[in-house]
């Protein structure tokens, strides 16, 4: 198995090659210029993961969304589940960065924290 990426861990965006000749999970990574490619290049393909950046709706504050993320990666299998919890919050003003928004989402044991804070108007 051949399979082509791009990195993702810096800004370089190494376009990295991952060979599995033996189909046996012992995986050899080219292309990568720092440390970082190779283990980015074997968890995508054996367990994808993102950090999900959204908003959830806010009241009593200037503005009518907070925006927020992960606290760490997810696995990307579960990001439309995640969504649809997320979508149905609402939290209202004051809210800090980095307070808890929703804990342990989906019991992964992850939670959703705030990325801005936002005063009570």
């Amino acid at each position: 198995m051949i399979k082509e990426l791009t990195c993702i861990n810096c800004p370089m965006g190494c376009q990295l090659t991952v060979v599995d000749k033996n189909d046996d999970g012992n995986y050899e990574v080219t292309g990568n210029t720092c440390k970082r490619g190779p283990k980015y290049a074997i968890n995508e393909l054996t367990n994808p993961t993102r950090v999900i950046p959204t908003t959830v709706v806010v009241r009593n504050a200037m503005l009518p969304r907070l925006p927020v993320k992960t606290a760490e990666p997810i696995p990307k299998g579960k990001i439309f589940d995640a969504m649809k919890v997320i979508n149905q919050v609402v939290v209202d003003a004051p809210i800090k960065s980095g307070d808890i928004i929703i804990e342990n989402l989906l019991g992964l044991g992850i939670n959703v924290v705030s990325t801005k804070t936002m005063a009570k108007c």
